[in-house]
């Protein structure tokens, strides 16, 4: 099912996103993981390409193994600075041909020593966007920056390039992770002043350890809140109160967000289970799974 099809059920997603096999995690973990998640009915899941792509030769086996034996919705995500252009091509192809109709659009991260901007490969999201939309009927995702992407100058210039996303043909944004929703809120007027006007996904991670810190960090350079902070530093050394309080914090942001009616939720599990199970649990009775019912 196509994402844009999920939101015309008009009431807020709730999504998960799940990492393919590292050096800390074997692929049947991976999957073992996802279908612990998947009994939280998440709307969809999304799977990740990993650094550099990394691990894209697996992102397309969960994508599809998601769909075809857990029954979720799943959209996989594709780079295209590690990727050159045929082998884009033979990926999106590959994903057609799996039933995957969601794709999320990435840039990348640009590895060490890699010659970029070159011919061979796509240089922005853009570019992958409207190749992407040439090779079948996808629903194309991409990725924004509440607090600015990394190596753009300012918020305004990154805002700009987003929308030569959108008007590529992207078909709904998600953001990084964001721990103020002020600063949230504020972003999307201003995407909205701009024309942006496709469904925004506010990306939610859970902050239940404090070594997630320099992963953050490093990720989005997200700010922390006082009051974050303040847990951090009270609970960062008791494992138990520091994911207690983080899951409490998260559940707030997202029901605060929800009733600000936000398009979807979507959760950077870490492949942690039990971060989902937990935070769904204190979400129950305020968001609805997939089938109508009762969570």
């Amino acid at each position: 099912m196509k994402i844009k099809d999920i939101l015309e059920k008009k009431r807020p997603t709730v999504s998960f996103e799940i990492f393919p096999p590292n050096a800390r995690m074997s692929l049947g973990q991976v999957m073992a993981a996802a279908a612990r998640m998947a009994v939280q009915e998440p709307d969809f899941m999304s799977v990740t390409y990993g650094a550099a792509g990394g691990t894209k030769a697996n992102t397309v086996k969960i994508a599809s193994a998601l769909q075809d034996y857990l029954g979720i919705p799943s959209i996989a995500h594709l780079t295209c600075v590690a990727t050159d252009k045929e082998q884009v091509k033979a990926i999106a192809v590959e994903m057609r041909e799996a039933g995957i109709e969601n794709v999320l659009a990435l840039r990348g991260d640009v590895p060490a020593g890699m010659d970029y901007p070159s011919p061979e490969r796509y240089a922005h999201a853009s570019e992958l966007i409207t190749e992407i939309r040439s090779l079948g009927d996808f629903c194309i995702g991409a990725a924004c920056y509440p607090e600015g992407h990394p190596e753009s100058p300012d918020l305004e210039t990154d805002i700009c390039y987003l929308k030569e996303k959108v008007d590529c043909g992207c078909d709904f944004l998600t953001t990084q992770m964001f721990y103020d929703n002020d600063l949230f809120r504020e972003y999307l007027y201003r995407l909205r002043g701009k024309g942006i006007n496709v469904p925004v996904f506010a990306g939610i991670m859970p902050l239940t350890s404090a070594s997630q810190l320099k992963r953050i960090d490093s990720l989005s350079g997200a700010r922390l809140p006082e009051r974050l902070s303040r847990m951090v530093g009270r609970f960062a050394d008791q494992p138990e109160a520091m994911m207690q309080a983080g899951i409490v914090y998260a559940a707030e942001q997202i029901i605060d967000l929800l009733a600000s009616g936000v398009d979807g939720i979507h959760v950077y599990t870490m492949n942690r289970p039990e971060v989902a199970a937990r935070l769904m649990e204190s979400l129950k009775g305020v968001v609805t799974p997939r089938d109508g019912g009762k969570r």
